[in-house]
């Protein structure tokens, strides 16, 4: 029973984030890109202040699969690398999603060179 409780808060969460963006593209007129912008810095601000740990907490995977949690990932790289020194702080948020960053990079490369690319038909 409580697997479930922790299937239906992860599906609770990530689904809260998905109709925030399905609300955001219908009723403004905000493109996709600044919508992704706006939630990866949603990201980083609740990680800055603290709030992430129990978004993460509470939704899991339904919080840190997201670009939000993407964004919490590169601001706590950040901050802990601030704690070291200026050059840290700005190299370890990159160090810290480098695992995600490399599987995207690998996955669309095969996928660009396994698909054929064609113009959709209206």
């Amino acid at each position: 029973m409580e697997i479930f409780l922790l299937y239906l808060r992860v599906f609770a969460t990530g689904g809260t984030f998905c109709l925030i963006g399905q609300i955001l593209i219908n009723k403004t007129k905000m493109n996709t890109a600044r919508i992704l912008v706006l939630f990866l810095s949603i990201g980083v601000i609740l990680e800055a202040t603290g709030l992430w740990m129990y978004v993460e907490g509470f939704g899991a995977s339904g919080a840190t699969i997201p670009i939000v949690g993407f964004g919490a990932s590169l601001a706590r790289g950040a901050i802990n690398g601030a704690k070291i020194g200026i050059l840290p702080a700005l190299t370890m948020g990159l160090e810290s999603v480098a695992g995600g960053l490399t599987a995207v990079i690998v996955f669309g490369l095969f996928f660009g060179l396994v698909s054929r690319s064609r113009t959709k038909k209206m």
